[in-house]
């Protein structure tokens, strides 16, 4: 079937679905919904046998949906309307919640059923629910929803009690430093993250807060910083304290738009001094760290969650530290990665966006990242596993890619490229990626720049094991996975051909070698001030929205976190 995506932003949801029918031999395209744009042109234009909006933040005008089927997502269960469903589900800590497919009609989320699909609601942030069980229920009740569409012989269900509840507005979402306690103030935060934050004033100034993860050691005046971990600031509750990792600085009339950067980094002079805490030493510390080891036998496990997938130059350095320190310890095989949501999209555009001379940055960055990969290239001792909950893209594929077997959660969407970001591209992808897929396949994939799904990716041989489970259970599965690779007789004699396979590579052609050439064309691009990258980054961490629609060959991806609140 000919199926057409209409989307609000071609984010991880759009992506996933766009990747997974294809996979099922679907042709698919796409369209974003653009103020001012005729999307009745765009849909008569492409024609499509059934359309179907992942994510979309505006209705579907009558002239299109009375003219074609079109199915919309809702991420709530059926009877739940409005435009904050998943933000009020875990603001108001939801234990179970679905996803709902439902024909477009003339009031907003009132159409009837097609496919509905239930999911818990673990204790995570909104993003990370949303690219996770949400994602999963969604992509369950579109792959049925268009099986009973294309059957032409199922009848969609009436919504027979329905509830709407308003836009979850900054009123809703404030928090009450005096009167809220550290379990409400973290639902607050998770339920406004990563858009649009919880807006509230800090040392004079408005922000808008990101991300919550309670700190039950702490305690101090409510409302007040008492201490720093990796750029994050801990603040005080009525009854113990929470971390909050990024700031958005609120918007003045006629500035331009702010965007989210780690909150030591956005606060720069207007905090005072502060403790920095490190982070803690047992894996088991109930306490919040972006960067963790933990050790199950001959197995080491250096996992790692950082907002947005983004890989900052202090982020890759203290990620290189913590993985030559692993790299010390006595075991066989070596898991990085094997948490829930992402894995890495690569550099950070946002901190670079902020830097005083942001090619310099740009600069700092992908040479700090670059040496991460090479470690993870270089090793030689031990079996190194990627292990991807989420998804992953640029830079972030590449670093997975470095290791000997690249392990994939179902739900993972992999982007093996830079072109959209208008970047050659560099972490060695010249060598690793060809290493998996051969040239002319990599020549594609970098031409071509789109989503692949995690099953795609292994029947390229870019995955090595497809894991099938919920985002919940990956950390348990990729564990005993790991163990039994561990066991496995035939790993000592894998773990001793690596040197030697290291050693002649290096006599053909070292691998310092394809570093200079791909770091040679990105400072080309970062010390250009007229190269589009900076235009492309620009418009990327400041949420502007694209001129058009492009084909869905040459569209610009969007932040992977958005939905339709």
């Amino acid at each position: 079937m000919h199926i057409l995506l209409v989307a609000s932003a071609f984010n991880s949801l759009t992506q996933r679905v766009h990747a997974e029918l294809r996979d099922r031999g679907h042709t698919v395209a796409l369209e974003l919904a653009l103020p001012g744009r005729d999307l009745e042109e765009a849909v008569r234009r492409h024609d499509p046998g059934l359309v179907v909006a992942p994510m979309l933040r505006t209705a579907i005008p009558r002239e299109v949906w009375a003219t074609w089927p079109c199915f919309v997502v809702h991420p709530g269960p059926v009877g739940d309307r409005g435009p904050s469903a998943l933000d009020w589900a875990v603001q108001e800590g939801a234990e179970h919640w679905g996803v709902t497919v439902l024909q477009a009609v003339e009031e907003m989320d009132a159409g009837d059923v097609w496919a509905s699909v239930a999911c818990p609601v673990p204790p995570v942030s909104k993003s990370d629910l949303y690219r996770g069980e949400i994602a999963d229920a969604a992509l369950a009740a579109v792959l049925l929803a268009v099986d009973r569409f294309a059957g032409g012989s199922y009848t969609p269900r009436r919504q027979d009690v329905a509830r709407t509840r308003p836009y979850l507005h900054q009123g809703v979402r404030r928090i009450d430093w005096t009167a809220d306690s550290t379990e409400t103030v973290v639902r607050k935060l998770r339920a406004a993250d990563s858009q649009p934050g919880v807006l509230d004033t800090l040392y004079g100034a408005e922000w808008y807060l990101h991300g919550g993860h309670p700190e039950p050691g702490l305690h101090g005046a409510p409302g007040a910083v008492l201490a720093t971990r990796t750029g994050a600031v801990c603040r005080a509750t009525k009854d113990g304290a929470v971390w909050i990792p990024e700031l958005r600085r609120r918007r003045g009339p006629g500035q331009p738009p702010t965007f989210k950067l780690p909150a030591v980094t956005a606060l720069g002079d207007r905090l005072p001094p502060v403790p920095e805490f490190a982070a803690p030493a047992s894996p088991d510390a109930q306490t919040w760290a972006d960067i963790r080891y933990r050790e199950e036998g001959a197995v080491g496990i250096l996992s790692f969650a950082f907002p947005g997938g983004a890989m900052s130059t202090d982020r890759c350095r203290r990620l290189l530290a913590a993985y030559r320190k692993a790299c010390a310890r006595p075991t066989g095989v070596l898991v990085l990665g094997g948490q829930r949501d992402f894995f890495s999209n690569g550099i950070h555009l946002g901190v670079i966006e902020a830097a005083a001379d942001p090619a310099a940055e740009s600069w700092a960055n992908i040479n700090a990242l670059d040496d991460l990969v090479e470690a993870v290239l270089t090793t030689t001792d031990r079996l190194v596993v990627a292990a991807l909950g989420g998804n992953a893209a640029a830079g972030g594929v590449m670093l997975a890619l470095a290791a000997d077997e690249v392990w994939c959660r179902t739900g993972a969407v992999l982007n093996p490229h830079y072109r959209l970001m208008g970047l050659y591209g560099s972490e060695y992808w010249t060598y690793t990626l060809p290493r998996r897929v051969g040239e002319a396949t990599a020549d594609r994939l970098m031409r071509e720049a789109l989503p692949m799904s995690a099953v795609s990716a292994a029947g390229l041989g870019l995955v090595d094991r497809v894991v099938e489970c919920g985002p919940g259970d990956f950390a348990a599965e990729v564990g005993g996975l790991a163990a039994r690779l561990a066991a496995l007789p035939g790993t000592p004699s894998r773990i001793a051909a690596k040197k030697a396979r290291l050693d002649r590579q290096e006599s053909v052609e070292p691998l310092s070698a394809f570093r200079d050439r791909e770091l040679a064309r990105m400072r080309g691009t970062f010390d250009d001030p007229d190269a589009p990258y900076h235009a492309l980054r620009r418009a990327f961490v400041r949420k502007e929205r694209p001129p058009g629609a492009p084909p869905a060959s040459g569209y610009r991806a969007e932040p992977p976190d958005g939905h339709r609140a």
